[in-house]
């Protein structure tokens, strides 16, 4: 098992080297610099552990091509009826607490800790990080946020409070990525919700000139 160990030079190694399971480095920061520089290569920060950030490049890759996103008949009817209201960008602190506290069936804890927090929030503050959020009246009720670079978006979470929020966000996000020329969203990691929206999985090799050509 090679595993590499960052220094405090924001550098990484080629992504082919990178285990099974997608992890590629540990340690280093959490720097603006560090997290665009990692996002540039086809690498995103996971989690920490002791301190320690944890960074992955899994192969295969789950993208999602707006053109191709699924949106079902109830979604449909959903979004016509009015029912919720979408924001860009109103509340980018409270999505990312929110999806910080949510509970999930299938992860013991959330990677999304208060230095998670505060990075992000710095990417935002530059104009890097967005956050879409879904209202029921005045109540934040589900959102995502992630991270823009060039024709890309990098999804990093997602929560909701009330049933179809996420999704109403999601479809939202991929409107705006057809309206501006935003060619993919990286959904990073295979999850059947997110098949079921119209993401599929895409070699490493393959994301990397996705990614190459969304950066110019």
């Amino acid at each position: 098992m090679t595993v590499y160990l960052l220094h405090k030079e924001p550098l990484f190694p080629p992504v082919e080297d990178a285990e099974p399971d997608g992890l590629i480095a540990i340690g280093g920061d959490l720097s603006v610099e560090r997290i665009i520089l990692a996002y540039s290569q086809g690498i995103f920060p996971w989690f920490m552990e002791e301190g320690d950030v944890y960074w992955y490049s899994p192969d295969p890759r789950m993208v999602l091509f707006p053109e191709k996103f699924h949106k079902s008949e109830s979604l449909d009817r959903i979004l016509k009826s009015g029912k919720f209201s979408v924001r860009i960008d109103s509340g980018f602190e409270d999505v990312i607490r929110a999806c910080a506290s949510t509970k999930r069936a299938d992860e013991a804890g959330t990677w999304i800790n208060e230095s998670f927090t505060e990075a992000y929030h710095e990417l935002y503050r530059r104009g890097l990080a967005h956050s879409v959020e879904t209202y029921y009246g005045n109540e934040l009720v589900g959102g995502l946020y992630g991270v823009s670079l060039g024709a890309a978006f990098f999804g990093e979470s997602m929560f909701f409070k009330m049933p179809n929020a996420s999704k109403v966000a999601f479809a939202a996000l991929v409107e705006f990525c057809l309206h501006h020329g935003l060619t993919f969203i990286d959904c990073q990691v295979e999850t059947s919700h997110l098949r079921s929206l119209g993401a599929s999985t895409v070699s490493r090799t393959e994301y990397l000139k996705l990614l190459e050509k969304a950066l110019t």
